[in-house]
């Protein structure tokens, strides 16, 4: 499994969907996992396909069935590789707010001057 076949995978909102339907719900047929989609059943197992392909879901045959389940390893992979991007982009954040604070307190204290001058 390649990273890049995972963030493929979950850059299709369709595709995230299925993922939190199998976190929330657990092992699923095609069949109920349809109901939460308006697209033909072909169209689905396709997506199912991918998620299977990068390792994110598995399936397994249950009777005439197959259901699918939540592999989470792979996001955790894509998740480790992401923490330092987020930190990255927390600090940056936290540094525009601590920015745009000190403009509001600087903004403030000159309002302040203007109404006991007036």
């Amino acid at each position: 499994m390649a990273e890049a076949d995972v963030f493929a995978a979950v850059a299709s909102p369709t595709r995230r969907r299925l993922l939190g339907l199998l976190l929330e719900n657990g092992p699923k047929p095609v069949q109920e996992l349809a109901e939460h989609f308006d697209m033909r059943r072909p169209s689905l197992s396709e997506h199912l396909k991918v998620l299977k392909d990068a390792g994110l879901v598995v399936e397994r045959r249950a009777g005439r069935q197959r259901l699918y389940s939540l592999r989470p390893e792979p996001l955790r992979e894509m998740s480790a590789w992401l923490t330092p991007y987020e930190r990255f982009w927390r600090e940056r954040l936290s540094s525009l707010r601590d920015l745009l604070d000190a403009e509001d307190d600087d903004g403030l204290s000159s309002t302040e001057d203007d109404d006991r001058d007036g």
